[in-house]
């Protein structure tokens, strides 16, 4: 038997913790690397991301797979609105161009609950897609992890 699987900072959440578990989240999803994403998740985690309901790790590298193969040069900001002991809830915005080369801001609201590990085993996503032109883009970083430098959600009027 192996030692179970940690993924800090663990529940209960106090303010800090909760904003370093958000952008921890944030930097991995940035990566675009779906089995990356994954290990955050329980291996049975459910998710609602739209109209889809992936189940576990193997699902959700599926889904965020077929997400990725869609949404070119992904860059992601998520801000954390609230936060108890095995729960937070963040917003988010991202933004995006389809095939065709058409510009997206994606804004949305996660709902996360956590394991006693770390993982997260619940996350309830509402998100809507605005068409923008590409001189309304605000994320100009190099594809990858956001720079501690740039601004946030509440910084850009988002």
């Amino acid at each position: 038997m192996h030692a179970p699987e940690l993924r800090p900072p663990l529940p209960p959440f106090d303010l800090d913790s909760a904003i370093l578990k958000v952008r921890l989240a944030e930097d991995g999803w940035n990566s675009r690397d779906p089995e990356r994403v994954a290990q955050a998740y329980t291996e049975d985690s459910q998710w609602r991301n739209r109209a889809e309901f992936p189940r576990g790790r193997a699902q959700i590298i599926e889904f965020l797979s077929r997400k990725w193969r869609r949404e070119h040069e992904y860059r992601l900001i998520k801000e954390l609105w609230a936060h108890d002991r095995e729960r937070i809830a963040v917003r988010f915005a991202y933004e995006w161009r389809d095939e065709a080369g058409q510009w997206f801001r994606s804004y949305g609201n996660e709902n996360w609950e956590f394991a006693a590990d770390g993982l997260m085993q619940r996350r309830y996503a509402c998100i809507n897609d605005l068409a923008i032109r590409e001189d309304e883009r605000l994320f100009h970083w190099p594809l990858g992890r956001r720079p501690e430098d740039h601004p946030g959600l509440s910084e850009l009027g988002l």
